[in-house]
């Protein structure tokens, strides 16, 4: 079975500071309204959402949804918009791995009944929309989720997780669902209009990371957010450069930040490139290079919003390293885009923050 972890509640973040008087200092070092994040507002609510670190490859928490609750693991996707958990209905096999939900056994569920399906980069779904409350650390009314009846072929069958929350936009919502996180804003439930994202790189760690609704923990990053514009709001995407003398990119690309992607992604030829300069050769699929050439590796630099965030590497002892790019074309009119993804957060602390349509950047504590 999947492993389940508890949810934690936090004092909050601005009473801590208030009663420190910390408070106006700590607005402006990160670069934060005043106006719009007034001290005068009421006192809301954080929820420290903890994460597994399933072989740095994916990241998921607990979610309960129904009265009595009914607990499920999720991915905590900032690349889509839509929660579903699989139903008791589904007749797939990737549904007889996971936990279903069961909404006859909820007193808080109301059946909607609009058809819902989704296509992912990799994986799809069909479902109905039901209504419930959801809760994760924070108890949200009235969420319409999909209860999924058929997941095709393997791509959620040998998942470690039962069901995704998207975090995107509500551009990106399939049928007009309110994301959860617009309805936690909605609903006064969250300190701030932002959340934050921390992922560890040890999986062998007790905390695989942990994602902040409401606000972010300074603890968990060192220096200041570098606030970068969002350019559209559907994902969270923003505008990057990328260094090492390419031929691509030359003036910047459009990328975005990503949870529920494990690698940085890009279009096919521009990655070929890069593997290239890197010395990484395919191997079963994937780009491996030899782990003792690590150090002598070029770097490899996003530019962002003016500031280089240059990525580390990490041998754990292995003899032969996979590369942490892969090639992907997204057509228009989404694409082309590159993708940061789970590579790339946990090094880089990221706050997505809806008040400003802003993403803020900086280095990950390890």
């Amino acid at each position: 079975c999947s492993p389940r972890v508890n949810l934690v509640r936090h004092r909050s973040l601005r009473k801590l500071l208030r009663d420190r008087g910390q408070l106006s200092h700590f607005w402006k070092a990160h670069g934060l309204d005043m106006v719009q994040y007034s001290e005068d507002c009421n006192a809301f609510t954080e929820a420290n959402e903890p994460l597994i670190n399933y072989l740095d490859m994916e990241y998921f928490g607990q979610i309960s949804i129904g009265t009595p609750p009914q607990n499920f693991t999720v991915i905590f996707d900032t690349g889509s918009s839509n929660l579903w958990v699989p139903s008791v209905y589904c007749v797939s096999k990737a549904c007889a791995e996971h936990i279903k939900f069961q909404p006859s056994q909820s007193s808080t569920y109301q059946a909607i009944g609009t058809p819902f399906s989704i296509q992912y980069g990799t994986g799809s779904l069909t479902g109905v929309i039901g209504s419930d409350q959801v809760v994760e650390g924070l108890t949200v009314s009235n969420q319409q989720f999909a209860e999924s009846v058929s997941e095709p072929g393997k791509a959620f069958l040998d998942a470690e997780f039962d069901g995704i929350l998207g975090l995107a936009y509500p551009s990106l919502a399939v049928d007009g669902v309110t994301p959860v996180f617009d309805n936690m804003m909605a609903q006064n439930l969250v300190e701030l209009p932002m959340f934050s994202v921390y992922l560890s790189t040890n999986p062998e760690s007790s905390l695989g990371g942990e994602l902040l609704f409401g606000g972010f923990d300074p603890s968990r990053f060192t220096g200041t957010l570098n606030w970068v514009p969002v350019t559209q709001q559907g994902y969270w995407q923003i505008h990057v450069g990328l260094g090492q003398g390419m031929t691509f990119c030359v003036n910047g690309c459009q990328a975005i930040v990503d949870t529920g992607t494990s690698l940085i992604t890009g279009p096919t030829k521009d990655i070929k490139q890069l593997q290239s300069s890197i010395g990484a050769t395919p191997v079963d699929g994937e780009y491996a290079v030899e782990c003792s050439n690590l150090n002598v590796m070029p770097d490899v630099t996003f530019t962002i919003n003016g500031l280089p965030y240059t990525l580390g590497e990490s041998s754990d002892g292995m003899t032969f390293c996979t590369s942490g790019f892969q090639g992907m074309d997204i057509p228009p009119p989404a694409g082309p885009l590159w993708i940061l993804g789970d590579v790339f957060i946990r090094q880089f602390y990221s706050v997505f923050d809806r008040g400003n349509n802003r993403v803020g950047l900086a280095p990950a504590v390890p």
